[in-house]
């Protein structure tokens, strides 16, 4: 596990009893997210399409998100084990880029099911347990969901509509006494954005990477995000001291979603 701080006091935050579905979480930004709910003494149903290894009070299931039964078998076996569901982070995504004429209809379905169905159906299924526990949703979007990414179509439009349903389920679930929000990172440093730049980068990966920070305010000092940042802000938003924000699609990532520099 990460070394992570304790801020905004772990202790009076959470008690063991809290359980939190965390989706996507054999990934890098997934697994940061169930590292930091476990320091805070939350259980942790981890959910991944792969095979998940954890040790300590994690329960793993494996599932494609794909499947919306298998959506709905998720949340059930999640509730079912930790004897309620407090919180739901969807951190599962997949990447793809290249010409919209070379599109082709898989790599349409595969992102659009993975990165929004998916979300909606899991999200859906869980709105049963969240309303008894008066929980929240944290729903991963991207940059790419608040601003257009030449060459990236497909996941402009799977993530573009994970932020205006977050929206929309935020105004929804309200009078439910559940929290909705998003979190937009730009590129964090993770086994996604290292396959991005190996799929994607032809014989030279690292240029890939470099054209990336090549377009952050921050010039020669820009660097990418760490999972364990996005976590600790995911960590924050399903805190009750978070309890006045709701539909809110918020930017982490150096300022690349401001405007031009």
């Amino acid at each position: 596990m990460d070394p992570v701080s304790t801020s905004m006091s772990d202790e009076t935050s959470a008690t063991a009893s809290n359980v939190v579905l965390v989706t996507g979480a054999a990934g890098g930004i997934g697994g940061a997210v169930a590292d930091r709910f476990l320091a805070g003494g939350w259980r942790v149903a981890a959910l991944d399409v792969r095979p998940i290894e954890r040790t300590g009070d994690v329960h793993p299931i494996q599932a494609d998100l794909r499947d919306v039964a298998q959506c709905r078998s998720a949340v059930a076996d999640a509730a079912q084990w930790g004897g309620r569901l407090d919180a739901v982070v969807n951190a599962a995504g997949v990447w793809t880029e290249g010409p919209s004429d070379l599109t082709d209809e898989a790599d349409w379905d595969r992102v659009i099911d993975v990165n929004l169905k998916g979300l909606y159906f899991l999200t859906s299924a869980a709105i049963p347990h969240l309303e008894r526990s008066r929980g929240s949703v944290v729903n991963l979007s991207s940059d790419a969901g608040v601003q257009g990414n030449a060459g990236a179509a497909v996941y402009c439009a799977s993530k573009g509509g994970v932020s205006i349903l977050t929206k929309a389920l935020a105004l929804e679930l309200a009078p439910r006494g559940i929290r909705v929000n998003a979190v937009c990172p730009g590129d964090v440093d993770s086994p996604m954005l290292h396959g991005q730049a190996r799929d994607y980068g032809g014989d030279e990966p690292d240029a890939y990477l470099g054209k990336l920070l090549g377009g952050y305010p921050q010039g020669a000092s820009a660097r990418f995000i760490q999972p364990s940042e996005i976590a600790e802000l995911i960590w924050f938003l399903c805190q009750p001291f978070a309890a006045p924000i709701t539909g809110a699609n918020i930017s982490a990532d150096f300022g690349l979603s401001a405007g031009i520099v």
